[in-house]
């Protein structure tokens, strides 16, 4: 049985209703991916919690846990690792978003994420966020 690796994301989302994606930078695993930005759920942190912190760390944005709305969540079987990823939706943050760990960010139209290469897991999100917003 491989281990449960529990990460948190967000999809925030502008007021022109597009959603923010981050591209994985070189040298991590899945490089060159488009992802929603979030992260790794540390030990006795809530999933709000640890988004809150990341989204600071990755984009420089605070984020009040009010503003976090469990939506979805995905869960994919990696070789090493089964994924379990509650995604939150997000729509008012203070502070410019800027790219602090990333390669790049882009803010896509929801019928536009499928354009972007991304791993597997994310895949069933972009369907439900297309269909949702």
């Amino acid at each position: 049985m491989s281990k449960l690796l529990l990460v948190a994301a967000a999809a925030l989302v502008d007021v022109d209703g597009r959603v923010l994606i981050c591209k994985r930078p070189a040298g991590k695993q899945l490089a060159g991916l488009w992802e929603f930005p979030g992260g790794k759920v540390e030990p006795g942190e809530t999933p709000e919690a640890c988004l809150i912190r990341e989204l600071e760390e990755e984009l420089g944005i605070r984020v009040a846990k009010a503003c976090l709305a469990a939506s979805v969540f995905a869960s994919h079987a990696y070789e090493d690792f089964h994924l379990l990823m509650p995604l939150y939706l997000c729509r008012r943050w203070e502070g410019l978003v800027e790219a602090k760990e990333h390669e790049a960010l882009a803010w896509v139209k929801p019928d536009k994420l499928a354009d972007y290469a991304m791993p597997p897991a994310d895949l069933p999100l972009v369907a439900w966020l297309r269909d949702i917003l």
